[in-house]
């Protein structure tokens, strides 16, 4: 078995504030990096005091899933012989809070709207996504459902070799 290491830095500080000496007053901003990428821009979700113009981590997560089937899937496609021609995927995230304000995703749900070449097969188009969610690392991680609701659609485009 290979072993893979992800390293991702998030950074805090007070920005010339008190820190966290008021629950509402200390900002939620924050950035993630990774070595040689741009910044994340990153924040809570605006119900928790967060800066709505930020990505927060309830978004990330939906969108690593829906990042993690469409990898997937584009290389089975390939591997297939199903020319992908366009790919997009509009994923819902359902989280629920407790009372203690602690709280859990329960479902996921991707979307993806498929658009293949008019000589691919359809079938086969459509199959790839069950397996694409079989292999996803990210879906195989978490501990709630992950549902795929894939659409695909012939295109009169041909292809070339």
């Amino acid at each position: 078995m290979r072993t893979h290491s992800y390293k991702a830095i998030v950074q805090w500080n007070a920005d010339g504030g008190d820190g966290t000496k008021n629950y509402r007053a200390y900002s939620r901003n924050h950035s993630i990096t990774t070595d040689g990428k741009p910044a994340i821009l990153a924040s809570s979700d605006p119900a928790f005091r967060g800066d709505r113009s930020r990505y927060n981590p309830e978004e990330l997560l939906v969108a690593s899933l829906s990042a993690c089937h469409m990898l997937w899937y584009l290389h089975l496609c390939a591997v297939k012989g199903v020319i992908v021609l366009d790919y997009s995927d509009a994923a819902i995230g359902i989280m629920e809070e407790n009372a203690d304000g602690s709280g859990q995703f329960t479902r996921v749900e991707l979307h993806p709207v498929v658009t293949v070449s008019s000589e691919s097969d359809t079938l086969a188009a459509q199959s790839l996504h069950q397996r694409a969610h079989e292999f996803c690392f990210i879906a195989r991680s978490v501990n709630f459902p992950v549902v795929v609701a894939a659409t695909v659609k012939l295109s009169d485009r041909v292809v070339e070799a």
